[in-house]
């Protein structure tokens, strides 16, 4: 029977796996990082620092940016922040900014190193960049409901939205004329919240689980419903 792999490592043990790759890193160095805020391992009670896989992969991204790169702390830590949020860092420049990964055709975020598509967080500034919605427009898409702010960023669902607006106005769309969708999209949350309902009450252990697939099922069936209602109507216009 084989044994597990241990969920943490000690900063002895994450010394040992750098040094095949960075001969001069020491144990101060490691401390040093993570007074700087470009790591934060975790501790046990007695106080002793546990390194996660996560820990030990943005510790080769900065010794490696040092090495290679020959990058300041300071702008490996906003490459660091890009990198959390979802984002691909800024290219060398006074003016560049990180972006958004490349979306599949779906809309779907491909991940970065260090976050997962939920993990998305956008400034005001990176969404309207990477949407190409003006100001005004983003505006008015809050003002109905459209789009929202989470805290002090916006996630991966409000740049889909963004982006579809984006496209759709190139037709003399206006946001002020996709409130219907609004309605129409809270009527089939409704019945979604119906059907999973049942399910989160439940008790059992794989209870949140299952209700998570069937309301990404039913969510999946609402667009292709949705779409063929659109074809058929436009089909009996002609």
């Amino acid at each position: 029977m084989s044994v597990p792999a241990r969920a943490y490592l000690s900063i002895g043990e994450v010394l040992g796996k750098l040094r095949g790759d960075f001969p001069d890193i020491t144990i101060s160095k490691i401390r040093f990082l993570e007074s700087e805020g470009l790591i934060d391992p975790q501790r046990t009670p007695s106080g002793y620092r546990k390194f996660t896989s996560v820990d030990l992969d943005r510790l080769r991204y900065v010794l490696a940016a040092q090495r290679d790169q020959y990058l300041p702390l300071r702008v490996i830590k906003e490459n660091l922040d890009a990198l959390d949020r979802g984002l691909e860092p800024a290219q060398s420049g006074s003016h560049a900014v990180p972006r958004v990964s490349l979306a599949s055709v779906d809309g779907e975020l491909a991940p970065s190193h260090f976050a997962t598509q939920s993990d998305l967080r956008l400034s005001r500034s990176e969404l309207l960049e990477s949407s190409e919605l003006s100001e005004e427009q983003l505006v008015e898409l809050e003002s109905f409901g459209l789009i929202t702010i989470r805290g002090r960023y916006y996630d991966a669902d409000a740049l889909a939205v963004a982006r579809t607006v984006s496209a759709i106005s190139a037709f003399g769309i206006e946001p002020r004329h996709l409130r219907s969708f609004k309605t129409a999209a809270d009527r089939e949350i409704g019945l979604v919240e119906q059907v999973i309902t049942p399910l989160m009450n439940q008790k059992s252990s794989d209870a949140k689980a299952r209700a998570e697939e069937v309301a990404n099922e039913l969510a999946s069936l609402s667009v292709k419903l949705h779409a063929a209602l659109v074809r058929a109507g436009l089909h009996r216009a002609k």
